[in-house]
């Protein structure tokens, strides 16, 4: 397989600057809530980078053009703009999105034509053929040279293309790998021709990465960014030499960077193989580990292998053969497939049947569940030192972080679009009428210890089926064109965090300077004062002052958000709330304080101060 993956530079950012081309000189950063999401390489120079807060970037550059960026839509639009201009290029037509700036290419078809025609006695002045019915649709290129950088390095400038070597029969031991050198040599000089269509005609710079897999592609496009395009060189397997660049590139990447080993499957091997659980720093991000364990350590480590990750990660809810999957992945191996772009009502010409609706249901389910639990969860670290009022110690600090929710859907709904019946003239009128059915969502899909697929297998069984039958009671003939999985009302549940640790650690830590005054009435034996409401009386209910709502255990922001999967999009989820509020710190104690916090934590002071 020949696959290639698109990385769209900066991406929200340059929506922007598309719209307002002048912005491209200027340090441009995007806002959500009080955060930079991503800023343009010209503020990044500035010193500006993704999450900061803007009032922190604002000093850092007080020239910073920063722009909202919470309504999505913008995005959406432009990404899919980019993705069906992509996918005209594809014969394939396996182009698979990932989020809203990357996309994978599977250029395989391409790439074995043009090996064909190629002429290896001309290769200074080779063509591309981009159509195999128009001999003239194409591009002249330079078959000595691999375009763009290279892993491992070929002597080259990020200016100019790779040299081929002399003789590459010389280079490689077999002509396995000079044949697979060939095939990456033409699929960089297809991927640098659509970065520069893309440029040229969308308005949008990109990073590639060129090789066999997704796996590689994706990691291997990380390397020269922005604006660049990287190939990894053969020998890929170690039955060709001693040499495999494939595991040598690996090797330095923590485990936790592989894509395919989820946070908590990465947890799992680092402790299994240091003994006990890893180490984890409060102020890293998303838990990131303090004691760095990469594929290298995994892979040599003689207590690793597919049966010992099969007993560690296995179990009830686990994909089956998880242990050969992860394995595999350590040792640079992977098999999946670029998924083929599809009209969602061309393939559902023939969906009248249950087993097909029952499959299609699983697939539009996981990507729902995963894009769900992406985006509306994180890394809960907030529990460490927290002091024990009953017996006065620290609890462990050391256990391991568990993630918990930002926000939860409260609503599923399901709809479908029935084909409509002939015409008199048989022609048949496109049908534009969706039904649907609503329920509650079911609070087993919030469980974020079970896995996607056992989520999945039962979101179908145990609601969507009987859904489906409420909106279609007859037993087969439905003849759809479309269905349609979407989750609504979410809500926010930031006023449902535990706000009693953080004032018994602030309690614990702030012990030795506790003004004690027993001659005051206003005042209890603990220093805090014991007239009028107490703290946490006031904490009931808050006034958002962006918003003028109140918040509180019973006042929660709700928002109108649909996931849905239609034929001409694939399941986007749109959320503005992505990224999680950091902590303020504290100007008098110096502690990490929660913004919705923040009033209850000044009154606490000020009842010290008396």
């Amino acid at each position: 397989m020949g696959a290639r993956r698109q990385d769209y530079d900066c991406f929200y950012a340059a929506v922007f600057e598309k719209e307002d081309p002048a912005l491209r000189l200027l340090p441009l950063a995007v806002q959500q809530k009080h955060i930079i999401v991503t800023c343009n390489y010209v503020a990044r120079r500035h010193g500006l980078y993704k999450l900061q807060k803007v009032t922190e970037a604002r000093q850092k550059c007080p020239d910073a053009v920063v722009v909202l960026g919470e309504d999505l839509n913008r995005f959406r639009n432009a990404s899919k703009e980019n993705y069906n201009f992509l996918r005209r290029f594809a014969w394939s037509g396996q182009v698979e999105r990932l989020g809203f700036d990357e996309v994978f290419i599977d250029v395989t078809d391409m790439v074995d034509y043009n090996l064909g025609m190629i002429n290896q006695n001309a290769l200074h002045s080779s063509f591309f053929h981009l159509s195999r019915y128009d001999p003239t649709s194409g591009f002249e290129y330079d078959g000595r040279r691999i375009a763009g950088h290279t892993v491992p390095e070929l002597g080259h400038t990020a200016a100019d293309a790779a040299p081929a070597p002399a003789s590459i029969d010389e280079m490689f031991f077999d002509r396995g790998s000079a044949s697979l050198y060939m095939r990456l040599m033409i699929g960089s000089h297809l991927a640098q021709y659509l970065r520069h269509q893309l440029e040229q005609h969308q308005g949008y710079t990109s990073t590639v990465g060129i090789s066999t897999s997704k796996l590689i592609s994706k990691l291997i496009g990380n390397v020269n960014k922005p604006k660049g395009q990287t190939t990894l060189l053969p020998p890929y397997s170690s039955l060709e030499t001693d040499e495999n660049n494939v595991t040598k590139f690996l090797d330095s990447h923590d485990i936790g960077q592989i894509p395919g080993i989820g946070f908590r499957s990465a947890q799992r091997i680092q402790n299994y193989l240091l003994g006990r659980p890893a180490a984890f720093g409060a102020a890293l991000v998303h838990g990131g580990i303090k004691e760095r364990m990469t594929v290298r350590d995994v892979r040599l480590s003689s207590n690793m292998g597919i049966e010992p990750l099969e007993r560690l990660l296995g179990g009830s809810g686990a994909p089956k053969g998880i242990g050969a999957k992860i394995w595999g992945l350590v040792n640079g191996v992977d098999n999946s497939e670029v998924s083929k772009a599809r009209d969602v009502e061309d393939s559902y010409i023939k969906l009248d049947t249950m087993t097909a609706v029952k499959t299609e249901l699983l697939v539009l389910s996981q990507s729902l569940l995963s894009r769900v639990r992406e985006d509306l969860s994180c890394v809960d670290n907030s529990d460490e030192a927290v002091v024990d009022d009953a017996s006065g110690e620290v609890e462990d600090s050391t256990r391991l972080p568990t993630r918990q929710w930002l926000a939860c859907p409260r609503t599923l709904r399901l709809s479908t679009r029935p084909r409509q019946q002939l015409n008199p003239d048989r022609t048949r009128s496109r049908p534009f009428n969706r039904i649907s059915r609503s329920c509650d969502m079911p609070s087993s899909l919030l469980d974020l210890s079970k896995s996607i697929e056992e989520l999945s297998q039962s979101l179908v069984q145990e609601t969507l089926i009987p859904l489906f039958h409420k909106l279609h009671p007859e037993k087969s003939g439905w003849n759809l064109t479309l269905m349609n999985l979407c989750v609504t009302n979410i809500s926010s549940t930031a006023a449902s965090r535990d706000i009693s640790k953080m004032f018994r650690r602030q309690k614990h830590i702030l012990k030795e300077w506790d003004v004690k005054d027993d001659n005051s009435p206003n005042f209890s034996s603990k220093g805090v004062r014991a007239s009028g409401k107490h703290n946490e009386d006031a904490l009931e209910a808050r006034v958002d002052t962006t918003t003028g709502h109140e918040v509180g255990p019973d006042a929660l922001y709700t928002s109108q958000k649909l996931v849905e999967k239609s034929e001409d999009e694939e399941i986007i989820w749109q959320s503005d709330d992505d990224i999680p509020d950091p902590d303020h710190r504290c100007g008098i104690c110096g502690l990490p304080v929660p913004y919705f916090a923040v009033t209850a934590h000044d009154q606490f002071h000020n009842s010290l101060k008396g």
